[in-house]
């Protein structure tokens, strides 16, 4: 059966929503698509709610006009300013020696405990990069084989709660629900990365109008993430101050000579700003060098986050550059030269059915990668901002363990000075729900009723930790 999914990506320059139909073979089909400008966003930030709501609307009802259809709850995408990122590694015992999707949510979750997430922080995915099955390193998926011990590390990636909630507001105003938000970085690399690069390594750089997110894939799994305040606006910026123009002129200049090829002497003639009715003549040559001067910087940032990561090394697939600021003429080579002569490829979105030919640009892989999110592609495993498993080409629905949306996930840190270390490989049970909570959730390869006579959290830890001994 068919399942319609609502994706809203907010970039810093536009909003864009799309519709589609996803079928059981989680094969995604567009059949609806809205773009309007964004307003009430700065860096990728909502810094007025009520302008924010207005655009999201307006993309949200053109896409709904299209595809003929009501949907009140979306998937939304968030910019990767004020997150925040750690590392953090759960271990557990299985114990009747077969790993089930139960036993890879309990240690999913137990290396969110373990993580030290700051309480105005608010998690935003959970993703395991290495699972570790006893003493073998570096399994790809650990679903069915037999273990006494079940280790992993997770990239844990948080945004502030008050950004969260403010973009659940700006949503909510526009008539959905959010059902899901995704970083902005991760959906871009969903969108653009083949198989190879994911095995092999690669970082992906959404290059927006005033943002770009950068994004490491190795082994599998998201390692790094970082933002970065430069997109394709600050050369719009930059023609203006240089060539005395108003930027809706600028704009045009970088749009239909913005190429990093040797520059022709010849001149155009330009309105001055304060004056349009008066004119003056400007050589190519000083427009080329304007806009290399500013991609080249941009590169050259992008250059310095990688090398920050440390993961340059595992990087076999070199980099991917998507997003509108990509269209410039003759980027790919000097991103080649500015990044040790690394593999550069410039990517726009593919593999959904309808996509709107407008669709087809790179300005839009946020958008396309957030409905292959929904159909499937994403991480095998992860924890989502909602405390839920999601296994890969499965819907996250009642198979899924949840904890509610704004109720922080319990947090295990054990004394050291108390518990030995072999101990400590081994959680407490996961915090108790109240009872209306419990008849909701079901738990992962349990078909068991929830119990509704649950003893007190605390006596529960003190009885496990007793039995230690």
């Amino acid at each position: 059966m068919k399942r319609t999914v609502l994706a809203i990506d907010i970039g810093s320059t536009k909003v864009c929503a799309l519709i589609a139909e996803i079928d059981d073979d989680n094969v995604a089909q567009i059949i609806g698509a809205g773009i309007a400008k964004a307003q009430g966003l700065r860096k990728g930030s909502i810094t007025n709610i009520e302008l924010a709501s207005k655009s999201i609307k307006s993309a949200l009802n053109d896409a709904k006009r299209v595809a003929g259809t009501e949907l009140r709850s979306a998937v939304v995408t968030i910019s990767g300013a004020y997150t925040k990122s750690l590392n953090s590694s759960g271990i557990v015992n299985i114990p009747n020696k077969e790993i089930t999707l139960n036993e890879i949510q309990r240690v999913m979750h137990t290396s969110l405990y373990n993580a030290n997430i700051p309480n105005e922080f608010e998690v935003l995915h959970a993703l395991p990069y290495n699972f570790k099955v006893d003493d073998q390193d570096f399994i790809e998926d650990p679903l069915g084989m037999n273990a006494a011990r079940l280790e992993v590390e997770t990239h844990i990636i948080t945004t502030q709660k008050s950004n969260l909630n403010n973009l659940r507001k700006a949503v909510k105003a526009a008539g959905v629900d959010v059902e899901s938000v995704v970083l902005s970085g991760y959906a871009s690399a969903i969108a653009v990365l083949n198989n190879d690069e994911k095995e092999l390594g690669a970082a992906v750089v959404d290059m927006g109008g005033n943002t770009s997110n950068i994004v490491i894939h190795a082994g599998h799994a998201i390692r790094y993430n970082d933002f970065l305040g430069v997109g394709s606006n600050h050369i719009t910026n930059d023609l203006s101050m240089a060539l005395h123009t108003p930027l809706h002129t600028a704009d045009n200049v970088k749009i239909s000579y913005g190429s990093l090829y040797a520059p022709s002497n010849d001149l155009i003639e330009l309105p001055v700003i304060g004056d349009e009715t008066s004119t003056h003549e400007v050589s190519l040559e000083v427009v080329h060098n304007v806009i290399y001067a500013r991609v080249e910087e941009t590169l050259m940032i992008i250059a310095q986050s990688i090398e920050k990561s440390g993961l340059k090394d595992h990087m076999g697939a070199g980099v991917v550059l998507t997003g509108g600021f990509t269209k410039i003429e003759g980027l790919r080579e000097l991103a080649v030269a500015i990044l040790d002569n690394m593999p550069v490829r410039l990517a726009k979105p593919t593999d959904v059915g309808g996509l709107f030919d407008t669709l087809r640009d790179p300005a839009y892989s946020g958008a396309v990668g957030l409905v292959k999110y929904m159909a499937g592609n994403y991480t095998p495993y992860e924890i989502d901002v909602n405390r839920r498993m999601r296994h890969a080409g499965e819907e996250p629905t009642a198979a899924h363990v949840q904890y509610p949306i704004h109720e922080e996930a319990p947090r295990f840190e054990p004394s050291t000075s108390s518990i030995p270390p072999a101990a400590a490989a081994t959680p407490p049970p996961l915090k108790e729900e109240k009872k209306a909570e419990a008849q909701k959730m079901v738990n992962i390869g349990s078909n068991k009723p929830a119990q509704t006579d649950q003893p007190n959290p605390i006596s529960k830890f003190w009885n496990w930790a007793t039995q230690l001994f």
